[in-house]
């Protein structure tokens, strides 16, 4: 039991350490730095939704393969559109909140499998740690650009490790609901995709291209996206 409390709680650890990065980021940020701090957030952004949503998504659909990912890209750009006339939320934080609840219905999923003796608590253990990976970057791209923003960097840390918090709460109600949660589980996936595709395209594109002079960004795209996509290859 105490193994699988760990699994639960890595991925929010994961978070929590790259939220933690904002501590050790001057108050007064270079405008290059800021667009380069910019494009990265998108490229893990762009990154996770392919390799850590949608892949997995068209994977888990089977013979709806196509149909599945397509509804719930499609749903997620609608709910993002909707939330952002009607609403002031941060969409960058929001979309990555819930980009984090189908992950941690993934970590649900796999230590409902141990609790049922379907899994080796192992392979279960290593998801967990992958996911944490991953999410030490998201957690930075959450807290950095509320510091840039202005807010303190106790609470811009608050913000990041709040979106991670969603995880370990889902991965719980997934164990308790299993049978409900996992039939959805694609859908879910890619509902989270297109809520990050959408806020790549509609908040943050624009701010690389202020000045015309978007180099710096497109670096910072580019690194952003190859480092993420590493660590979804590699774990």
């Amino acid at each position: 039991m105490n193994k699988i409390l760990i699994g639960i709680l890595l991925p929010l650890i994961g978070t929590s350490l790259g939220s933690f990065i904002v501590f050790f980021v001057k108050n007064n940020i270079n405008n290059n730095i800021e667009k380069i701090i910019i494009g990265f957030s998108i490229g893990i952004m762009l990154a996770s939704s392919i390799f850590s949503l949608l892949m997995p998504s068209i994977e888990l659909s089977g013979k709806y393969k196509i149909l599945f990912p397509s509804i719930g890209l499609f749903i997620g750009f609608l709910f993002l559109y909707l939330i952002n006339k009607t609403s002031n939320n941060n969409m960058l934080a929001f979309s990555v909140t819930i980009h984090n609840i189908p992950e941690g219905a993934a970590v649900g999923v796999c230590f409902a499998g141990v609790i049922s003796k379907t899994i080796g608590i192992e392979s279960a253990l290593l998801l967990s740690l992958a996911i944490a990976l991953q999410n030490i970057p998201e957690g930075s791209i959450i807290s950095i650009p509320y510091k840039i923003k202005g807010y303190s960097k106790s609470r811009s840390f608050l913000y990041g490790f709040l979106s991670g918090v969603v995880e370990p709460i889902f991965s719980i109600l997934t164990i308790l609901l299993t049978n409900l949660v996992v039939p959805i589980l694609p859908i879910l996936l890619s509902f989270a995709s297109g809520c990050m595709i959408y806020v790549i395209f509609d908040d943050l594109i624009s701010e690389i291209h202020k000045d015309n002079k978007p180099f710096l960004g497109l670096l910072g795209i580019f690194l952003g996206f190859i480092i993420m996509m590493i660590l979804d290859i590699s774990f």
